[in-house]
């Protein structure tokens, strides 16, 4: 079965959006551990994603299955600071089951959960096979080069690499082949982003057959 995790180069680079439309593509669950920047959902309703969380925005653009995320933090930082200054301990984090899934991780590939635990780590101990969402502009082919050497150090499957953005078929040409890894296909930005441009998009830029 299809299970697949999400992770970047970096923030703000567009892995929600990727995120969303993969789940859409694959008909898939969605599943964000570690949530941080957003007020935690209320008490009466612990299944619902948080206002203004990545989940919410994933089931807004799919009506997807949305895990409830382990762990919701206000403070917009990495997840080890924004939980010391939550006071809140981030417990072990297990993936849910059913398939296919699409698990998105919080930035980039060496952000901290813990002290003691990158994400690259987390990854590794899940087993499970990872997408690097990359942009397609200046500074990609060192930034996703870097990522797919700190995944391969820790014995992580990459399945491929997602691109965000213009086209730009040197960059994403080079980064397959220095990388070892399969171009997945692009997304580019788009305004509106609805759900139906969102879907639109998948379906023109990625073959549902690679995520099977």
């Amino acid at each position: 079965m299809a299970r697949f995790v999400i992770t970047g180069t970096g923030t703000d680079i567009g892995k929600t959006v990727f995120a969303a439309g993969l789940v859409g593509l694959i008909g898939a669950s969605y599943w964000k551990p570690v949530q941080t920047g957003v007020t935690p959902r209320p008490a009466g309703a612990p299944d619902a994603p948080a206002p203004g969380s990545d989940a919410a925005f994933v089931h807004r653009m799919t009506g997807a299955r949305i895990h409830p995320e382990a762990v919701v933090l206000p403070a917009p930082l990495s997840p080890h600071r924004a939980a010391e200054l939550a006071g809140v301990a981030i417990p072990a984090l297990t993936p849910p089951d059913g398939d296919p899934l699409v698990i998105e991780g919080a930035g980039g590939v060496l952000v901290p959960i813990t002290r003691q635990l990158l994400s690259a780590d987390l990854f590794a101990r899940w087993g499970l096979p990872v997408i690097v969402v990359a942009t397609t502009g200046l500074g990609t082919i060192s930034h996703t080069l870097t990522a797919l050497e700190s995944l391969d150090r820790r014995g992580v499957r990459v399945h491929g690499v997602a691109f965000v953005g213009d086209d730009n078929p040197d960059n994403i040409a080079t980064i397959a082949a220095l990388g070892g890894v399969r171009a997945l296909g692009r997304l580019p930005r788009l305004d509106p982003l609805t759900p139906a441009s969102l879907a639109a998009a998948m379906q023109a830029g990625f073959d549902r057959k690679d995520f099977a």
